[in-house]
């Protein structure tokens, strides 16, 4: 029990840099009390005594503002950062290494009991703040979810679900959708660079309308030397665009790329 909770401390103290040292970390942090009232409560739960859990479960709401359904699986190393407000469902499954930000809901979207109802998180997942993963579906590991999405189809793993409903930024070559780096490293708040699906089609319209002007640029000073010998106004009508003037660089910066 104590090494597991020494893990518990050490994986805040590795993902929080606000963290001064393994005491605070066990004094100050809702999130690590979250845990370890959770771990009571599971074990009242998985030994019938199902009440018992529920209190447990209830009390810990009440002290640290995270609910925890006394039945939900949760894994090792599972960092709840700043935690008001998260609550988790009673067939959730919450794998090792995940992080999980205020305001996220791991919640059902079916009535009927003895069902899988809550989601799946793989490892090292990481919830951003206010998302919602809505149902009995599987989030693969490494997966990201941005802040406030709402998550209600499977997430592969290494993908990026962001926006209402929750669009999928695929892995790039199997590995995470993280590219701000080439080392894996953890992303507080799952914040990187290509996370908007439509932004990058925006950019990608922008690259392939600056590729046209210039290919049409090339072509109109191609006429013009091959009809050298002729009066342009026979050749070449006044308003062609001999010259590039789309302005590729300040789009992007409109859009965000």
């Amino acid at each position: 029990m104590f090494a597991r909770l020494r893990s518990d401390i050490q994986c805040i103290l590795d993902r929080d840099p606000a963290a001064r040292s393994a005491w605070e970390v066990l004094t100050c942090y809702p999130g690590l009390h979250a845990i370890v009232m959770h771990r009571w409560g599971h074990w009242c739960w998985t030994h019938g005594l199902k009440w018992l859990g529920r209190f447990i479960s209830h009390i810990g709401r009440w002290l640290t503002g995270i609910e925890i359904h006394p039945g939900a699986k949760i894994g090792q190393r599972v960092f709840i950062d700043h935690g008001m407000g998260v609550v988790i469902g009673e067939t959730a499954e919450v794998g090792d290494g995940c992080t999980i930000y205020h305001g996220v809901t791991l919640g059902g979207t079916s009535l009927y009991k003895g069902t899988k109802r809550h989601p799946t998180l793989g490892r090292d997942v990481v919830v951003s703040a206010g998302a919602k993963v809505l149902g009995g579906f599987e989030v693969g590991d490494g997966a990201k979810i941005g802040s406030n999405a709402v998550v209600i189809k499977p997430v592969p793993a290494g993908a990026t679900a962001v926006g209402i409903p929750a669009r999928i930024i695929p892995s790039r070559a199997g590995e995470s959708a993280d590219v701000t780096a080439p080392q894996n490293k953890f992303t507080a708040y799952g914040i990187t660079l290509d996370d908007d699906p439509l932004g990058q089609a925006m950019k990608g319209l922008i690259d392939n309308a600056s590729s046209q002007e210039h290919q049409i640029a090339l072509l109109w000073q191609a006429i013009e030397k091959l009809s050298s010998g002729k009066p342009m106004s026979d050749c070449v009508p006044g308003d062609a665009a001999r010259e590039e003037n789309f302005e590729k660089d300040k789009l992007n910066q409109l859009v965000g790329k």
